[in-house]
């Protein structure tokens, strides 16, 4: 069932960070209802559009619902009036603009918690702007620090603003205002930044920085692949091995065993010898595919591991003897994390077909058929 089993959430619809917040959710057992457009987006949506599968779009059922018609704006809510939570991710003052904000919705349910999702934050000199993962990461200092010496910074997917410092953030938000609801307070506005989030992500370098302890060159500081044992090395075939020997008692379990414990080499913390250091890393692995590396290290303390692709990851041993990852209509994907131990999340199945499982959804949310062919002539449509 889920450990958030029987919290219901509207979410509208739209692609990154939101519905990874709201797939975080449906994971964990809340019941997600998706608004969608009549017609799929032309840009890259969070359906199923041709060959493109959304990961993030899982577990949910939908409705469709043009939200530009007048008579939307009422059936939108009614649907909020039975939400626990909703989840939008417009341009500040977007659903303002249509009737659907905040304020108004309060007023027709005081403990809904309204989840907002934006990259730069519903107020600011910036709110307005367009933006994406890496314009909201840059903003916030962290992608200055991400990147090789003397090389311009290095995307880093969109893990850091978009999922980390966005979606995560959104349902941790979320999920505590409506644990405050539960206590017997009022619903409120979550208001997620990107921009925010992505500077929480670095808490630990604010805190090195505040110490003097960060240099602000890149690759010069301890996990930033400034030094020779936190770091990613090529191998005899062209892969790769990660090496992050932080400690010295695994510092010297990774000398001994890249079989250098017999030379007179730098000492670990020695600035000026970690380019000697790196040399002789780079050769060692050099001598060697990944897959020997691997026998090499099995088993041992030295904190390395191979550099996996995506095809690979799944069927690594210890992935394979959790259940990291699963396969849902054909499509590999990560299983819901974290884990509990007695109410256990799941997938309830891949991303619905716009207004797939509408109607039983509406059931569930508590609409007769009266008030659901009311709101189908507001225009909302769905399937059984």
């Amino acid at each position: 069932m889920g450990v958030l089993s029987g919290i219901r959430v509207l979410e509208f619809e739209a692609i990154g960070p939101g519905p990874f917040g709201a797939m975080l959710l449906a994971d964990m057992g809340a019941d997600v209802l998706r608004i969608e457009r009549p017609d799929a987006p032309d840009d890259l949506g969070p359906k199923v559009t041709g060959s493109h599968v959304s990961v993030t779009a899982r577990g949910r059922r939908s409705i469709t619902l043009d939200l530009k018609r007048p008579e939307a704006v009422e059936a939108v809510l009614e649907l909020m009036a039975h939400a626990d939570i909703v989840i939008e991710g417009y341009r500040p003052g977007t659903m303002e603009r249509l009737g659907l904000g905040p304020d108004t919705a309060l007023v027709r349910n005081p403990k809904l918690v309204y989840g907002r999702m934006t990259g730069w934050g519903q107020t600011g000199p910036l709110a307005a702007r367009a933006g994406h993962d890496l314009n909201y990461i840059a903003l916030s200092g962290v992608l200055s620090g991400i990147g090789r010496g003397g090389e311009a910074p290095v995307p880093p997917l969109n893990l850091v603003g978009d999922y980390g410092g966005g979606g995560m953030l959104l349902a941790l938000g979320v999920v505590a205002a409506m644990l405050n609801v539960q206590r017997g307070g009022a619903g409120q506005v979550v208001d997620a930044a990107m921009i925010e989030g992505a500077a929480q992500l670095a808490a630990t370098v604010w805190g090195l920085i505040a110490s003097g302890n960060w240099r602000e060159e890149r690759a010069s500081n301890l996990l930033d692949g400034g030094t020779p044992w936190y770091d990613s090395y090529r191998t005899l075939d062209g892969r790769y091995m990660s090496v992050g020997a932080v400690e010295g008692r695994f510092y010297a379990e990774l000398i001994e065993k890249l079989g250098l414990a017999g030379e007179d080499l730098p000492k670990q913390h020695d600035r000026a010898g970690w380019p000697m250091l790196r040399e002789r890393f780079e050769a060692a692995f050099l001598t060697r595919t990944r897959d020997e590396w691997c026998a090499v290290f099995e088993g041992s303390d030295a904190c390395v591991a191979p550099v996996l692709g995506f095809s690979e990851a799944p069927s690594h041993p210890h992935h394979v003897a959790r259940g990291s990852f699963v396969e849902v209509a054909g499509a590999v994907q990560p299983a819901p994390a974290p884990r509990f131990s007695a109410t256990p999340s799941a997938i309830r199945g891949p991303a619905p077909k716009r207004g797939e499982g509408g109607h039983a959804a509406l059931v569930d949310w508590g609409f007769d058929a009266e008030a659901i062919a009311r709101l189908q002539t507001c225009g909302v449509g769905c399937m059984a």
